[in-house]
């Protein structure tokens, strides 16, 4: 028995990596986004595209359109966190001045937010070994991302705050429901709930803003709308189903530095020995967490 729950968790490690991986090239996407679209129409539009595509894939696989009336609740939350909450705050910090590395304090923040929502809703209780490396974790990749951005206004900090909690409501409990739903579908569920809002705004947007659609512009939608919003949630909801929501949600302290690699190859940032130790560090925190039994 022991040995299966380790190899479900090791494997929901990976899936949850996978995730991670996924989402690491959300800003740099989003800022792109930006450079052709309204702040507003890129945290909404995404959505509403990814709904479309959510509902394809539904009825493709035979399944209703809507989940259980019981369950809505649990996706009203999903949709507040993931689809709406995270997009609109982290967008709008990017737009109001917050560098892509600066906004990388979010996910530096965000496993140990989830790891208390796994506490306060999901049932979860880890060991005190997990709190010490989920903290030791959070200081190190928030210290190494301060000492890599400029300081900002009050605003861009407190929006970002904002993508924070939601994200972290909207990671517990797609996971919890990802227990016994496909994560595939609990996310498909939670933007098709979220439609009637998404296609009409994204609609009015688009008809008041002014659009540039640049290449650029074109793909950073793109990768925001089909990967941050729709396919990095399946391996990602099924992995923190299968390996633990705190525990899991551990590996996204990787994502930061991700971040970091791809606004280097993108962007043409540049980092030096700081940044490889940090990595170090974060990798060290991330296999405690793993190690540690809930």
């Amino acid at each position: 028995m022991g040995e299966r729950r380790r190899a479900a968790e090791s494997g929901g490690t990976m899936l949850a990596f996978l995730g991670v991986l996924a989402f690491s090239g959300s800003l740099p996407g989003t800022v792109y986004a930006m450079e052709g679209f309204d702040p507003w129409l890129v945290a909404i539009g995404r959505a509403a595209v990814a709904g479309a595509v959510a509902l394809v894939c539904l009825k493709a696989a035979g399944l209703p359109a809507l989940p259980p009336r019981p369950h809505w609740r649990a996706y009203g939350l999903i949709s507040f966190g993931v689809v709406f909450g995270f997009p609109v705050f982290s967008g709008l910090a990017l737009h109001l001045g917050a560098s892509t590395a600066h906004g990388a304090v979010v996910i530096g923040l965000l496993p140990a937010a989830t790891a208390v929502c796994a506490v306060l809703t999901a049932g979860e209780r880890p060991r005190p070994v997990f709190w010490v490396a989920c903290a030791a974790g959070a200081v190190v990749i928030t210290a190494f991302t301060f000492t890599r951005t400029e300081t900002t206004a009050a605003w861009p900090d407190l929006l970002l705050a904002g993508a924070l909690v939601s994200a972290a409501v909207g990671y517990t409990e797609g996971g919890r429901l990802a227990r016994h739903t496909p994560g595939w579908q609990v996310i498909s569920y939670a933007l098709v709930l979220s439609l009637p809002v998404t296609v009409p705004v994204s609609a009015v947007l688009a008809a008041v803003t002014p659009i540039t659609p640049t290449p650029p512009a074109l793909a950073g939608f793109a990768y925001v709308a089909l990967i941050s919003m729709f396919l990095g949630f399946f391996p990602w909801y099924a992995g923190l189903a299968r390996g633990g929501i705190a525990r899991a949600g551990q590996t996204q302290l990787t994502q930061p530095l991700l971040t970091l690699v791809w606004a280097w190859f993108l962007m043409g940032e540049r980092y030096g020995p700081a940044t490889v130790a940090a990595a170090l560090a974060v990798l060290v925190c991330v296999a405690v967490t793993q190690r540690a039994r809930t």
